[in-house]
C-alpha cells in the first residue's frame, strides 16, 4: 500500500463525515509525481470546488517536506496535476460550516478551494499547512545579521542626520 493512501485512510478515518470518493486512484497520480527525497508528512482527499454540490469532484492534497500536491485520477484515461511551491503560497483561509468545511489555498496564480470537508479536520489541515509552508520558507530566507557599531547600536543610515553633522549641525 502506498504511504499516500496510507495518509489519506488515516485521514479518512479520524475524520470521516469528509466526502471523497476513488481515493486509491487519486493517491496513485502523488507517488507518480513523487520527487526522489520528497516525503509525504499529511494527506487527505476533498471535493475541489467551492460548490458544495459537487461531491464527485474528489482531489487528493499530499503535503510533502517540499510543496503542496493536488491530484485527481480522472474516470476517462488522463488525470490532473497541481504542485503548489513554498514561494507561490500566499495564504491559507478556512470557512466553517455547519458539517462541512471550506479551504482556499491562494497562491500567486489562483485560489484553489477544496470543500465537503469535515468541519473537525480543518484545524488540523490548516496547522499542518502553515507549518509545512513556514519551515520551507525559513529553509530558503537567508537572515542577515544586522550590523552592529562598536557600541552595539545598528549604524545611523539617515543621510540628513550624516549631511546635519558635515554642516556644523543646522537644519535648513
Amino acid at each position: 500500500m502506498s504511504i499516500v493512501y496510507e495518509k489519506i485512510m488515516e485521514h479518512a478515518n479520524k475524520y470521516g463525515a469528509t466526502i471523497a470518493w476513488r481515493k486509491k486512484k487519486h493517491a496513485a497520480v502523488i507517488e507518480k509525481h513523487l520527487h526522489p527525497g520528497e516525503e509525504v508528512k499529511y494527506a487527505f482527499c476533498a471535493q475541489k470546488g467551492l460548490n458544495s454540490a459537487e461531491f464527485l469532484n474528489t482531489h487528493a492534497i499530499a503535503l510533502t517536506n517540499r510543496r503542496i500536491i493536488i491530484a485527481q485520477k480522472r474516470i476517462l484515461p488522463g488525470y490532473l496535476f497541481l504542485a503548489i511551491t513554498p514561494d507561490m503560497f500566499n495564504d491559507i483561509t478556512i470557512k466553517a460550516c455547519i458539517i462541512w468545511s471550506k479551504i482556499i489555498i491562494d497562491t500567486v496564480k489562483e485560489k484553489v478551494y477544496f470543500s465537503n470537508i469535515s468541519k473537525k479536520s480543518t484545524v488540523e489541515i490548516q496547522r499542518h499547512v502553515t507549518e509545512m509552508l513556514m519551515r520551507e520558507r525559513n529553509r530558503h530566507v537567508k537572515v542577515e545579521k544586522p550590523q552592529t557599531t562598536h557600541s552595539g547600536f545598528p549604524p545611523a543610515n539617515n543621510t540628513e542626520t550624516e549631511d546635519r553633522t558635515n554642516t556644523g549641525g543646522s537644519f535648513h
